[in-house]
């Protein structure tokens, strides 16, 4: 069995790493919190001093930190994953970052004869937690079947979309625009009934027996209603980055994007009067535009 290492403890790596030692691998990992590699630590994981020390006790290693240059870094920096890994070794980055930022990493990568799996995920802390991610993965077919019992340790939906390096990013970008707009349009249609008189319960009822059902919007309508808007898993921070990658992608290839453009905007004004809330704080802010409150009765 693979030993595995994951780079970045937080709400998602956190609950990745449980999985996969549920799964029964090996696992070192490392994150900048001591909180975090202690968390780690009671788990039954081998906290590591450096990207690097992750890399000398991996065959197979998750990024999964925020940004891009967080990426690059724990790839390429001084002790990063490179300078640890032995050729053969994998990295597979479900971080979402930039198409152009993850294929930056391929000269590199490849000249040291280390695998590289572009596989962001979706699914957020609950996935991570329950380990029924939905996983985006783009690299050669051969690396993707040898890696195939690692990435079912943390995912349930498994694709392989393809074996250019980006085509994962990409398929995630147009994922989180689609996912974004969604977010909008549930604030919008929750404040408008009630506005107009409607229980929240209600709509939350008949909305949730329609069409548009989702577990997107049971959970997301849930928490609204219970006026819950931090230390859910799904900070606005995270949100708004992918919809900022959504937007450049789109500029980049001359696509017209009305209702992302629009919710991207609203998790612009969230984050600047929410920075430390979760997503469904934006339905604060139209609240204040009309005057009403979005809550259980």
């Amino acid at each position: 069995m693979k030993r595995v290492g994951i780079v970045g403890l937080g709400n998602m790596g956190i609950g990745m790493a449980k999985n996969l030692l549920e799964g029964g691998f090996e696992l070192s990992g490392y994150d900048l919190r001591a909180e975090q590699l202690a968390e780690l630590a009671n788990l039954g994981g081998k906290p590591a001093a450096s990207c690097r020390q992750v890399g000398e006790n991996s065959d197979v290693v998750f990024v999964m930190v925020l940004s891009g240059q967080q990426v690059h870094d724990v790839v390429l920096g001084e002790t990063g994953l490179l300078e640890g890994l032995e050729p053969g070794a994998t990295i597979i980055v479900s971080a979402t970052i930039n198409p152009s930022e993850v294929r930056e990493l391929e000269k590199p990568v490849y000249e040291k004869g280390i695998n590289l799996i572009d596989s962001p995920v979706s699914g957020g802390k609950p996935g991570a937690d329950s380990g029924t991610l939905t996983l985006m993965a783009a690299a050669k077919k051969e690396v993707f079947d040898d890696n195939k019992e690692v990435l079912e340790a943390v995912g349930k939906n498994i694709f392989h979309v393809g074996e250019e390096i980006g085509i994962g990013q990409t398929v995630k970008a147009s994922l989180q625009a689609l996912i974004g707009a969604s977010f909008t349009a549930i604030f919008e249609s929750l404040v408008l009934g009630v506005k107009a008189g409607v229980k929240a319960e209600t709509l939350y009822e008949v909305f949730g027996s329609s069409g548009v059902s989702s577990p997107l919007f049971l959970n997301c309508a849930e928490l609204i209603m219970e006026r819950k808007f931090e230390g859910t898993g799904s900070h606005i921070g995270t949100m708004y980055k992918d919809l900022g990658i959504s937007m450049n992608m789109a500029k980049e290839n001359g696509v017209a994007m009305f209702t992302a453009s629009a919710a991207f905007e609203l998790f612009q004004a969230g984050i600047s009067l929410y920075p430390d809330e979760d997503n469904w704080c934006i339905v604060k802010l139209l609240e204040q535009i009309a005057g009403t409150k979005v809550s259980k009765q």
